[in-house]
């Protein structure tokens, strides 16, 4: 099953280490640009970058409250990736019982 178009800006999302990163921070709970930008050896702007990039794949929400912006996960968009990936769990199974057959027939 090929990731559809609309599903590319997960992939997107997900492409880069220092977003998979943020996104396991935000998996602990939601939490402020700062308290996020404090973890990463990088400016707050390159963070908000990064930020970005999630909201528009739709992995996190971002909610203002008074003056700072809360970052929270949305789970449920990693599923896309998941689900792909899942295709391929199915693909090495077929291949391995396939081998599994081929070496006890052997």
């Amino acid at each position: 099953m090929p990731a559809s178009h609309q599903d590319q800006p997960v992939f997107r999302a997900l492409a880069d280490p220092t977003r998979r990163a943020i996104i396991a921070m935000l998996s602990d709970g939601p939490r402020p640009i700062a308290d996020i930008a404090a973890e990463f050896d990088m400016t707050r702007p390159a963070i908000a970058k990064h930020l970005a990039i999630l909201k528009e794949g739709g992995v996190i929400s971002v909610e203002a409250q008074g003056r700072e912006r809360i970052n929270r996960l949305n789970p449920q968009a990693l599923k896309t990736a998941a689900d792909w990936l899942n295709t391929f769990d199915r693909f090495w199974d077929d291949r391995l019982a396939a081998l599994k057959s081929l070496v006890e027939t052997s």
